[in-house]
């Protein structure tokens, strides 16, 4: 109390954030985002750290508790004691994550270019050899013997072993921008038909990351008439899970009716009048601390919502319970098809969340993912995508938050999603411009029909190349009398290149057919 009323006295100034330095106190009002690191000295507000923690409910912050710079300020204004500025905040350590596994990752050789290499000086050789053997040894005319040298070197230009791969993906990346895929480099299309394991974010990822009413159970009234109720009461409060129960009213086109009175026990729940009804919305424990006896039935409903890591909310007229509302974050329509298609690739899918571990077991169970790694901090989540790549596993992360930042960078391949923070997109290698995990699904399914495409490419530039030397070299004279003249191989050297562009423009076509995957 003696703090709070010193506070009370303090003057205020605005400052630039580079000013900031540890101890400074610092005002935040509802809406605005905390500067830096810092320690709760008055004042009481709901804040939502989903960009950090992963958790889509905000947390209510209160004298004492810590927040982090960059969440944000919901309803309330608070003052804080700056701790952690500039390069120290967990915002920072994060970018600095990111920036260290970037850095860190190895360059992938293009294979084309490997072989190329190789391939030009055994085709130097073999002209060489052709003439040598001609003109020296057998004695053939000047004029045949560089003919047979200059065809080898024509039909053996490596334009097609150059374009085999750059056409492919060039394209293919073109194709995925039509389909709502932005692929940032070809290395993320030649690693990705080689992944084995996938990890998905869940808030924002897998689940829509943010609260929602998913179950309305009444009691002795109709399902519209309880959420009237519990929506005109809600509309009143600043508590982010009201706002759910006023948007599913919405939703339902509902009719919300004015409110005598209203009061908030902060953090438990409300209590109003509606038409002289005294009516109390809240959590079980704000209920039955109203002395309000919870009925074997209704008991039972609760624990059932409990255990598929529904929130609970209450809603009771005087010493009557009218209704439980479950509110929950729900998981995106084409989740499940999505975690179950990757499993039919033959892919590992792991969910990876700092959310609560009894929530993401339910949601885990619900999307037959086998593996679910939760409580998860930001900067860990990196480790554990290092640890996977240890044991040997080539490892894609999905995700959308900065705390998914670093693992989206550590990752093999970063697949972000585009609706997420600017700190995820630039740490992905492919940006999903849709919220659709199906998606994920596509961008795999893509780079493996790009990578076939190549090698398809590569198996017609050597086909020619394998076939034709031989005959540029005069393999054929002595028995036929058979001779390739150089404007002959520039011909089958053109049409070999326009055969490769050709297969690879063929990807513009590319529609995935995700079923038969």
């Amino acid at each position: 109390m003696i703090l709070e009323k010193i506070i009370q006295f303090l003057s205020e100034e605005d400052v630039e954030l580079e000013k900031v330095e540890p101890g400074d106190i610092l005002f935040v009002k509802p809406g605005e985002k905390m500067p830096v690191d810092g320690t709760v000295l008055s004042g009481e507000s709901y804040v939502d750290e989903s960009m950090i923690t992963g958790e889509p409910l905000p947390r209510l912050k209160k004298r004492g508790d810590k927040v982090i710079g960059g969440t944000l300020n919901k309803n309330g204004a608070l003052v804080f004691k700056a701790e952690k500025v500039g390069k120290d905040t967990l915002l920072s350590q994060i970018i600095s994550l990111v920036e260290e596994a970037q850095s860190s990752r190895p360059a992938i050789q293009r294979v084309a270019d490997r072989v190329v290499s190789y391939f030009i000086p055994v085709v130097l050789a073999i002209a060489l050899l052709s003439f040598t053997v001609w003109y020296l040894v057998l004695g053939k005319p000047l004029l045949f013997s560089l003919t047979t040298l200059i065809s080898v070197l024509v039909i053996a230009c490596p334009c097609a072993l150059g374009l085999a791969t750059p056409t492919a993906v060039t394209t293919g990346i073109g194709r995925g921008a039509e389909l709502g895929i932005l692929i940032r480099n070809g290395e993320a299309l030649e690693i990705s038909h080689k992944l084995s394991t996938v990890i998905l974010d869940k808030t924002g990822t897998l689940t829509l990351g943010k609260p929602t009413v998913t179950d309305i159970i009444p009691y002795g009234i109709d399902e519209d008439v309880l959420l009237k109720i519990a929506a005109s009461v809600e509309k009143n409060s600043e508590h982010p899970l009201a706002e759910s129960i006023v948007n599913k009213a919405k939703e339902k086109n509902i009719e919300l009716v004015p409110v005598q009175s209203f009061e908030t026990v902060e953090g438990r729940g409300v209590k109003a009048k509606i038409l002289e009804e005294e009516i109390l919305i809240g959590c079980k424990n704000f209920i039955q601390s109203e002395n309000i006896s919870l009925p074997e039935n209704v008991r039972h409903d609760i624990e059932e919502l409990e255990q598929q890591a529904r929130t609970i909310v209450i809603v009771s007229q005087k010493d009557t319970i009218l209704g439980i509302l479950g509110i929950s974050d729900p998981i995106k329509p084409n989740a499940k098809k999505a975690v179950n298609l990757l499993k039919k690739m033959g892919l590992n899918a792991i969910m990876l969340t700092g959310d609560n571990k009894k929530t993401a077991e339910v949601i885990g169970h619900e999307l037959d993912i086998d593996r679910v790694i939760a409580e998860v901090l930001p900067q860990d989540k990196a480790k554990v995508v290092k640890d996977l790549q240890k044991e040997g596993e080539i490892v894609a992360f999905v995700g959308d938050g900065i705390n998914d930042a670093p693992a989206l960078a550590q990752a093999d391949v970063g697949i972000a999603i585009g609706g997420g923070t600017d700190v995820a997109i630039e740490s992905g290698d492919i940006v999903l411009m849709k919220d659709d995990p199906m998606d994920v699904v596509l961008a795999i399914d893509l780079s493996k029909k790009v990578m076939s495409r190549i090698k398809g490419n590569l198996f017609w530039a050597f086909t020619y190349n394998s076939i034709l030397i031989p005959v540029a070299a005069g393999v054929l004279y002595p028995p036929f009398g058979i001779t390739f003249r150089p404007e002959f191989a520039a011909f089958a050297m053109a049409m070999s290149s326009v055969t490769v562009v050709s297969l690879s423009l063929l990807l513009k076509r590319y529609k995935p057919k995700l079923s038969q995957v």
